[in-house]
């Protein structure tokens, strides 16, 4: 049996008890599964990084890569043994994001359902929060 473990940071706030704040990410048990069948065939590797780059019309679009360490910066969620680092310019866009991986006939990909965002372009590589 899997225990589901998120992090979550935790924030004092003055006369009041301490409030839990929103999971940066979560992972579908899609993504969780896809991430693994990834790092077995990598094993010097600990996780995958999240980031954003400028691209296309809006302005940004997320990007995945292998990672050997945490950074600096980086904010680590931690889900059914799977590590994903979020990159510290990536932190406030990803707030409250989840992550699928989805396959059909023509593709396979991973998905970030994101609430925070306001639109899209046409082309489909960036989005504008």
């Amino acid at each position: 049996m899997s225990a589901s473990l998120v992090r979550a940071t935790v924030r004092a706030v003055s006369k009041r008890k301490l409030q839990p704040t929103r999971a940066a990410l979560t992972l579908t048990p899609s993504a969780v599964n896809k991430i693994k069948q990834l790092l077995k065939d990598k094993p010097e590797n600990v996780g995958l990084k999240v980031g954003v780059r400028t691209r296309g019309c809006n302005g940004l679009s997320y990007t995945l890569e292998y990672t050997k360490t945490k950074g600096e910066s980086d904010e680590e969620v931690v889900q059914d043994g799977i590590r994903v680092f979020i990159e510290k310019k990536a932190q406030l866009t990803l707030l409250g994001t989840e992550m699928d991986y989805v396959e059909d006939k023509l593709s396979s990909e991973f998905v970030f359902n994101n609430p925070n965002i306001k639109g899209t372009c046409g082309c489909g590589e960036s989005f504008n929060i």
